[in-house]
């Protein structure tokens, strides 16, 4: 089994028949927004701007 690095997953859906994304962020936290460049900039400030999932804040 490889011991290589691990790959953080960043997926973003076009909800068809709107102007919005949804997006998950390797984590498992979900976020929807208009703005593709508000989308990767909330996907990328990780972990700030949201927390994994399951954390109490």
């Amino acid at each position: 089994m490889s011991t290589g690095p691990t790959r953080e997953v960043y997926r973003i859906d076009w909800l068809p028949g709107t102007d919005i994304l949804h997006g998950t962020c390797h984590c498992g936290r979900e976020h929807t927004a208009q703005d593709p460049v508000e989308m990767w900039e909330w996907m990328l400030a990780h972990p700030q701007g949201h927390e994994p999932r399951g954390t109490d804040s």
